[in-house]
């Protein structure tokens, strides 16, 4: 007999990879963090298992991935609602940031957003936000899969003073967490209307050399675009294009003002879109337009973008809005099925990552990162199409076990090894500060 850490019985496995299918009376077999096999339950298995969990009313899949969120924003969540985008940076998010940004703010946002994730069935994020170092930190100790980059912009923060500072501090950083089994680096310019040319280009022989995604924000709102061009010239996709960043390490976030050329393009030259539905919508930033996307074999995945302008980093709701949002904007029931939805917020978000060769499918040699929900409640009876279910009918309360690299973060609805009552605490104890510091602005102006 071959020994395992667990083996994990569910009622369903959704392995994503192939596309739809749905196993019934099988098993995971994990060991030493990976998927070593999928095991029908009525053959004589080789394996004996440390430990074996038997979840008969769940489907169990792969750990979701948000392809675009900020995660110390969470601390910011709903201080600046009902506000235009511009607006909303310039009032509210950039004056907090620049009163209460640093090392202890980074951390306290990231360890509450990471819990709110795992408790979602998220198992890894795309962060940009100050101070990486802290939020890989945060992440190797809790246990949590991680792509980290600082957003390299022009002007002073508390992590850089400017471009300069930016791209040197981001190639330490990308230097310093080489290795690393949860976390992987990203060049993270942070948009078109905040970055120059010259910082761009070196940004983008930056990921070379680091052999790493860029992530960028691009094409967020007509606004910008047309900005752009009356003060360029060009549109923005096209000055990215010009200066060396489009290309399949491009993560390009939001895109949702797009021509027939320009999606084209993309699908040439590979670069990957990650659509922020939720985040768009609260914003009306516009509507990514998904269904060309994919028709036209572009990689689109899912994020959250940050709960300051969502309100929440909750997957499952953010797949049912993109399945939903595709259909209304294309006038056209049949796109975006409840699969691809599945597919974007999973296999589709690794690959944008570049991490598809270890998460988003459910296959042995890749990780063990996995996800139980709980089917067996009155919201989700009948039960005719389990992929249907988790993404039309189901919500991220109905979780109850997820693993990560094989170790168990979520049992039974209850956070393991993470103290809850200290993350909110911290989380008080900031929006104390915060509104402290928006009532002094508020006094001075």
């Amino acid at each position: 007999m071959e020994q395992a850490d667990w083996i994990i019985w569910p009622r369903w496995i959704v392995p994503v990879v192939p596309a739809g299918e749905v196993l019934t009376r099988h098993g995971v077999v994990i060991r030493d963090g990976a998927i070593v096999a999928i095991l029908p339950a009525d053959g004589v298995t080789r394996f004996e298992a440390e430990r074996e969990v038997h979840l008969p009313n769940h489907v169990l899949l792969p750990g979701l991935v948000n392809s675009h969120t900020h995660l110390a924003m969470s601390l910011m969540r709903g201080v600046g609602d009902d506000m235009d985008l511009m607006p909303w940076l310039e009032t509210r998010i950039w004056p907090i940031e620049g009163r209460h940004v640093s090392e202890t703010f980074v951390t306290d946002g990231v360890r509450l957003a990471i819990a709110e994730m795992i408790r979602g069935g998220t198992t890894c994020a795309n962060d940009m936000y100050f101070f990486p170092e802290q939020a890989v930190e945060v992440a190797e100790d809790i246990g949590f899969r991680i792509s980290a980059g600082a957003p390299i912009i022009e002007f002073p923060s508390a992590w850089a003073a400017d471009a300069e500072g930016y791209l040197a501090r981001s190639g330490k950083f990308l230097e310093a967490i080489a290795g690393s089994r949860l976390a992987t680096g990203a060049v993270a310019p942070h948009a078109p209307y905040t970055v120059a040319d010259d910082t761009f280009e070196r940004a983008a022989r930056l990921a070379e050399r680091a052999d790493c995604i860029v992530h960028l924000h691009l094409h967020e709102t007509r606004d910008e675009v047309d900005r752009a061009v009356a003060e360029t010239g060009i549109r923005p996709l096209e000055r990215i294009r010009r200066l060396g960043l489009f290309g399949p390490r491009l993560a390009a976030v939001h895109m949702t003002e797009l021509t027939d050329e320009e999606i084209g393009l993309c699908a040439e030259a590979g670069v990957h879109v990650v659509h922020c539905p939720e985040s768009n919508l609260k914003l009306a930033s516009g509507f990514c337009p998904v269904a060309k996307l994919l028709d036209a074999g572009v990689n689109v995945a899912l994020g959250t973008d940050g709960a300051a302008s969502n309100n929440d980093l909750d997957m499952f709701g953010e797949m049912r809005t993109a399945a939903l949002l595709a259909k209304g904007v294309a006038g056209n029931p049949t796109v975006v099925s409840a699969v691809k939805a599945l597919e974007m917020a999973t296999i589709n978000g690794a690959r944008a990552l570049g991490l598809d060769d270890r998460i988003g499918s459910i296959e042995p040699g890749k990780a063990a990162d996995l996800v139980a929900v709980d089917l067996s409640g009155v919201e989700t009876q009948p039960i005719y199409e389990v992929i249907s279910h988790l993404v039309y009918a189901t919500n991220r309360h109905q979780v109850s076990d997820v693993w990560l690299d094989g170790r168990r973060l979520l049992r039974d609805g209850e956070l393991q090894g993470i103290d809850s009552a200290a993350i909110v605490a911290a989380a008080e104890d900031w929006k104390r500060r915060i509104i402290a510091g928006l009532e002094e602005d508020h006094a001075v102006g």
